[in-house]
């Protein structure tokens, strides 16, 4: 039992509060329905915590790091048949919210279950989010919690404007996520879960060390 649930459950007014969680949680579910029905493939909206969030057109520094860094996941993990990665238009549905990353990966195993008709996607393996403004406190805040609540196993958050990668792992223990390291150009960053994909941090910013990577990772 986790520590909040054991704080809640020593209140006397305990069935009171669980019965109007219970209700506002089911009110979203039906506003959740209505935004599947509103939302179209032209545009890039999630549902967080009950209310639809509708992202505005992203900077180029945020919208070129999200396509360096997707080129170099879907070659490396189509070459090697490790699964798919997709780039922004995957909503991924999870328990109370939905969500649209900036960068997905499933594994092998997950990969085989999801089929061309498919609109809603299973929680990843690895998700990749690259922060602006509008996006940064969930980002770090509500997705933080929400993906390792789903066992994500890692987290990247980018950082375009201090071009730097940090990577987190899922704890098993504390089913939350820790800080493998924050990357800065001049280093290398590489994922635990695809072994011999590792690419200067440099590949996800600049346009001749991403094709320089690519082919490195290609002749690998």
């Amino acid at each position: 039992m986790t520590e909040l649930a054991a704080q809640l459950l020593e209140s006397p007014k305990a069935p009171q509060i669980i019965q109007q969680v219970q209700a506002i949680l089911n009110d979203e579910q039906t506003r959740r329905r209505a935004f599947y029905e509103w939302m179209d493939e032209d545009m890039k909206a999630e549902f967080i915590n009950g209310e639809i969030v509708v992202h505005s057109p992203a900077l180029e520094k945020h919208n070129a790091a999200v396509l360096r860094l997707g080129t170099l996941l879907s070659v490396y993990v189509d070459t090697h048949e490790l699964g798919i990665v997709r780039v922004e238009k995957a909503l991924v549905e999870l328990t109370r919210n939905s969500y649209e990353p900036d960068i997905c990966y499933f594994d092998s195993t997950k990969a085989i279950t999801i089929q061309p008709d498919q609109l809603y996607y299973p929680a990843p393996d690895l998700i990749v989010e690259v922060l602006s403004k509008s996006t940064q406190k969930n980002d770090r805040e509500v997705k933080f919690e929400d993906y390792a609540a789903h066992n994500v196993s890692e987290y990247w958050i980018i950082d375009p404007t201090r071009q730097t990668v940090e990577v987190f792992t899922l704890d098993a223990d504390t089913e939350a996520y820790a800080l493998l390291g924050l990357f800065r150009v001049g280093q290398t960053v590489s994922t635990q879960l695809l072994a011999g994909f590792i690419i200067p941090v440099k590949a996800v910013f600049d346009a001749s060390a991403n094709v320089a990577a690519l082919r490195a990772l290609l002749a690998g």
